[in-house]
């Protein structure tokens, strides 16, 4: 498929001497994106709009995909009708954002996302106050200044996403080069990179996201201001950050995204904890990660559910044994410790990064489980298997190991616990009591002891 849209392109370039005029429109002849492989919703949206006197074109990372021969995610429209024009023409419609105002036509579960066009957010006096602003240092607060469809291709992020798709004609109508970047294998911002990032430093993330994804390279003057801008992420409001971090690592790329992130100085504003774990002990801290996103990669690519819960107990646990031994030292006892420790780096990543509770509780619950799986006598490695979050603590003190971490050799006790039966299971335990010196006791029914024994192995507090 790409392979196709390179040979029809490049004649047409090559035998212009200078840079053709814009929108480059490439006939059905000249560019190899199908008709039958779009959605009938989003082709019933345009066509419907379109029969109401109002311009309408699918555009944007669906275009891109389609050329590229990929499965597009979804179908988004961008017309001349203003969202409340929209929302005339179909019951099934609602208007949503603020900031950025949309409209969702539903047909099921499928949702195809409907803009009206827009134009370059006007500066200073100019301002329209009720429908664009700007904070001081540059960043688009409120982006409903609407305009036509060459405007609304200019202040697109990326080249290769202000690429038009006309329906009726099955034409693609290129405003920015976006099909010659696309055989160059580039991200290339439309603008001034400085100034873009200024609007929204949340295009630096999504530049490494489409690089990973789309296994381009950001071109140089794209890539320049990057390390230097990406402070300005700190601005950005925490739920939002972490709607991207989801897109950035759960997209199947997560491994070669976190190598773009760290490249260029991306990954400290989103993980400063991480960040500063990983610049303290590059080896073990990058391992770790690079090896939880690598799995992540692989369920992926093999239809296997991920949860973040996991995912962030990775990205956070280089930074959360130094907090342990803090508590250690201030004279909590190892679990207490993890627990307090556990409490101050989740609040402060939320800060960042607003994790919503359904994934911090369960994250928490996986470190509490580094402390627990050490310590196996008597029942307690029963009650631990039949813990709901044992699986989970199980594969992550794999993972611990896998990255260099040493634990006593307890990620193989608990694999081969798991193999064999009751009577194997009951001298396995008696091994540690005589592994620690001492010979197993019975404790009486209704007895209590205060003494807790050593694990055998050294737990995530103690490392």
């Amino acid at each position: 498929m790409l392979k196709k849209l390179i040979q029809t392109l490049r004649s047409p370039l090559r035998r212009t001497p200078t840079a053709p005029a814009l929108p480059i429109e490439l006939p059905r002849s000249q560019h190899a994106l199908e008709r039958e492989r779009i959605s009938r919703y989003a082709l019933s949206v345009v066509e419907r709009l379109e029969k109401a006197g109002y311009q309408a074109y699918l555009v944007g990372g669906c275009v891109r995909d389609l050329l590229l021969g990929f499965e597009p995610k979804d179908f988004d429209v961008a017309t001349s009708a203003t969202p409340e024009q929209v929302r005339a023409e179909f019951r099934n419609a609602r208007v949503i954002g603020r900031r950025f105002k949309l409209v969702h036509v539903h047909f099921g579960r499928e949702i195809i996302e409907v803009a009206t066009f827009r134009a370059n957010h006007p500066t200073g006096d100019a301002e329209d106050e009720t429908q664009g602003s700007r904070h001081e240092s540059g960043r688009i607060l409120r982006d409903n200044i609407y305009g036509n469809q060459e405007q609304d291709a200019q202040r697109r992020d990326f080249t290769i996403n202000a690429l038009y798709y006309d329906a009726s004609g099955e034409r693609i109508l290129d405003y920015a080069n976006g099909t010659q970047d696309i055989r160059l294998r580039q991200i290339r911002l439309i603008g001034d990179p400085e100034q873009r990032y200024q609007e929204d430093p949340v295009r630096m993330l999504r530049a490494v996201r489409f690089a990973a994804k789309l296994d381009f390279q950001i071109e140089a003057a794209t890539a320049e201001p990057i390390s230097r801008l990406a402070p300005l992420l700190r601005d950005i409001p925490a739920p939002r950050l972490f709607d991207e971090v989801i897109k950035l690592l759960l997209g199947g790329k997560a491994e070669r995204t976190f190598e773009l992130l760290c490249q260029y100085g991306l990954f400290a504003p989103l993980f400063p904890a991480s960040g500063a774990a990983l610049e303290r002990d590059p080896e073990y801290a990058g391992s770790l990660i690079r090896q939880a996103l690598a799995n992540t990669d692989t369920r992926i690519r093999e239809g296997k559910p991920v949860t973040p819960a996991f995912l962030f107990a990775a990205l956070l646990w280089p930074a959360l044994p130094e907090r342990v031994r803090h508590h250690q030292d201030l004279g909590l006892p190892p679990i207490p410790a993890m627990q307090e420790a556990a409490h101050d780096l989740t609040l402060q990543q939320c800060q960042r990064t607003a994790v919503p509770k359904r994934f911090t509780l369960p994250m928490r619950e996986i470190w509490d489980m580094q402390e627990r799986l050490p310590r196996r006598q008597g029942r307690r490695a029963d009650q631990l298997l039949e813990n709901p979050r044992f699986r989970a603590g199980y594969d992550f003190l794999l993972l611990r190991e896998s990255a260099g971490e040493e634990t006593g050799g307890l990620g193989e006790w608990w694999t081969r616990y798991q193999e064999v039966g009751d009577s194997q299971r009951r001298e396995m335990i008696k091994n540690l009591s005589r592994e620690d010196g001492a010979p197993a006791k019975r404790r009486r029914r209704g007895g209590s002891s205060r003494k807790r024994r050593t694990s055998d192995a050294p737990t995530s507090g103690d490392e």
